[in-house]
């Protein structure tokens, strides 16, 4: 039977897909609206499965809260073009809508959530068959508690955060969470690991700065600019130009590599740790939340200035995603 407009605008409507893809299926499934839908799910399936090792980098990040609840939720693409298109964005709004309702907290239970006639897993494939493009449901995380807020960074769909409080809070402080990205609220949320991680780090930088230190000092000592023999490539380059001789050169090497040996082995240790737990204060002031210069009050702390809010004010959890590399 001939297809009619009508019906490819019909399809177009139910299915998402390009007047050519609807108008083809239609064809094929002699004017079945059903049997044409089947036609195009079974297309994108074939695409999502060809598509299947190439990487998904776009995509649109959305958060929402419903009263104590709130999450958020990627959807991945492979290009921007795909992730800003109005359906897609429309798509993740709907994956979302329905995890909140369904207060899922896991994102396998997001997939197997029904949508249309099939799970919102489905759904997805169903439109990257529509797109040609990869994609991939990513990024769902959820928080709870007596009162949540949301922020989308400058409505961009590109970075999300949710927290959760004990009571009513400043819109600032979610803001300041994707500014800053903190990795936990205070001292006791970062995980030891992470901790001893960091000292280790700050022990041995400390160490080489020591090292370099006594280096620089004596060469020095020896008339020799430290920074015209700093790496091979230098002494090379600046003897071509004159500034150092094939001497200096050899003279510098038995410095640097007579110093260097002697000062790594009478490094005084308590200076080092000393040292190095500062450099993890430092580093803990940058990473928990309360510890944070506010970004609105450079004067104050995040502590000080949800202090002011409300003394009794707490915050409970905080979940932030972006699709950005930082």
């Amino acid at each position: 039977m001939a297809v009619t407009m009508a019906d490819i605008t019909k399809l177009r409507k139910m299915s998402g897909a390009g007047m050519m893809d609807c108008k083809k299926a239609l064809t094929e499934s002699d004017g079945d609206i059903e049997k044409a839908m089947e036609i195009i799910r079974k297309k994108g399936q074939a695409i999502a499965a060809k598509r299947s090792d190439r990487e998904a980098a776009e995509g649109c990040v959305l958060a929402k809260k419903d009263g104590e609840f709130a999450a958020i939720i990627a959807l991945k693409c492979e290009t921007d073009f795909v992730a800003k298109n109005e359906d897609f964005v429309a798509l993740t709004q709907a994956i979302l809508d329905a995890a909140v309702a369904n207060k899922c907290r896991t994102l396998d239970e997001v997939k197997a959530l029904p949508m249309g006639k099939g799970t919102i897993q489905e759904a997805v494939t169903d439109r990257s068959g529509i797109t040609g493009e990869k994609m991939e449901l990513d990024g769902y995380c959820v928080v709870e508690g007596a009162y949540t807020t949301v922020y989308n960074h400058k409505g961009k769909n590109q970075l999300c955060t949710i927290a959760a409080f004990n009571k009513e809070a400043a819109h600032n402080i979610v803001m300041q969470i994707a500014a800053m990205n903190p990795i936990a609220i205070d001292e006791a949320g970062v995980p030891e690991s992470v901790k001893e991680k960091e000292i280790q780090v700050a022990i041995e930088k400390t160490k080489a700065e020591q090292v370099q230190k006594a280096v620089e000092a004596a060469l020095k000592k020896a008339g020799i600019n430290p920074s015209h023999v700093d790496s091979e490539a230098h002494m090379e380059s600046n003897m071509d130009k004159g500034w150092i001789t094939a001497e200096d050169v050899a003279k510098a090497k038995e410095i640097i590599a007579t110093v260097s040996a002697e000062k790594a082995a009478n490094l005084p240790q308590q200076m080092i740790e000393n040292i190095a737990k500062g450099r993890l204060g430092k580093f803990l002031k940058e990473v928990c939340l309360l510890n944070q210069e506010d970004i609105m009050d450079g004067k104050k702390t995040v502590r000080e200035t949800m202090k002011e809010i409300d003394p009794e004010l707490q915050i409970l959890a905080f979940k932030r995603f972006t699709l950005r590399a930082e």
